[in-house]
């Protein structure tokens, strides 16, 4: 019982801390939850149904791991309460990385 009402507490706690978050930030928690999401939804398919092109389902799973992983870098670089860089150049970088990941996985795919 002690346990539930911990949870109870951990999970209220956490709703009303992430209610004082950004919208933009709230954006870009969305975007990797769906990418995680999409990660999931392959593997699952993989699983199930098969992956004949392998070489596809890996290019397809790797884009979203990776697009999680840069969403994840540039939510850390632009939260308020880290203001250790610049905004701009984060999303430089995060635009760059996003294209040389999204190149990579279009290049394996053949």
């Amino acid at each position: 019982m002690a346990t539930l009402h911990t949870a109870k507490q951990v999970a209220t706690a956490f709703q009303r801390e992430y209610a004082k978050t950004p919208a933009k930030l709230k954006v870009l928690d969305a975007f990797s939850g769906l990418a995680i999401a999409t990660a999931l939804l392959q593997f699952v398919y993989a699983v199930l149904i098969g992956s004949f092109p392998f070489n596809a389902f890996l290019a397809g799973f790797f884009c979203c791991i990776g697009a999680f992983v840069l969403s994840v870098c540039l939510r850390m670089q632009v939260d308020p309460e880290d203001m250790s860089g610049k905004t701009e150049r984060a999303f430089t970088e995060y635009a760059l990385a996003m294209c040389v990941l999204f190149l990579a996985a279009l290049n394996y795919v053949g």
